[in-house]
């Protein structure tokens, strides 16, 4: 049985991978229409990961002093504005803005999230399952989502996937920010 805790986590995280999932493969041909050479393309996209993994690398490291659960229900925050903000996209560089504020988000969010997962899942007797959960639906959501994602698009736009994704990332938002109950002092 999940407790409380772990199952709020499991539940918004998942909302969230779906919401993010929609995008997908998708993002390749939204890139293509906002112009830009392949290699400017190549740019924003490596920095969202650059970003990304050094922020990772920074929250992982503070997130012990300054409290996980804040971090996490920021980061998640973070990603549901800054999806909205490919709404705004026109240009390579504002597209660059966008992803570089997503791999804040990201690294707000996955670090913290780990830990307080590992933390809440109790005393270890069915950590498999726990981390079994959390992978496999992230899969199978992610999956499901980039049909529907494309489905969207083929139907009407890329603005109402955006809005769509942005309104999955904001309810995952508030589901997990419960989460701030449950923090060990």
């Amino acid at each position: 049985m999940l407790s409380k805790a772990e199952s709020i986590m499991l539940w918004s995280s998942n909302i969230w991978m779906f919401g993010w999932g929609m995008l997908g493969p998708l993002y390749a041909v939204f890139a293509e229409q906002v112009g830009g050479t392949v290699l400017e393309l190549s740019w924003v996209y490596a920095m969202f990961l650059v970003v990304t993994g050094v922020g990772v690398l920074v929250v992982g490291r503070i997130a012990d002093r300054v409290g996980h659960e804040r971090l996490l229900v920021g980061g998640y925050a973070l990603s549901a504005l800054a999806t909205y903000g490919y709404l705004l996209v026109g240009s390579v560089y504002s597209l660059f803005v966008v992803q570089v504020l997503l791999g804040i988000a990201i690294a707000l969010s996955e670090p913290t999230w780990y830990a307080l997962y590992d933390r809440h899942s109790g005393d270890g007797s069915h950590d498999g399952y726990i981390w079994g959960l959390a992978s496999g639906l992230g899969y199978i959501l992610r999956g499901t989502a980039m049909l529907i994602g494309g489905y969207i698009v083929t139907l009407f736009s890329f603005d109402v996937l955006f809005l769509a994704m942005g309104s999955l990332l904001m309810i995952s938002t508030f589901y997990q920010a419960r989460i701030l109950r449950y923090r060990l002092q």
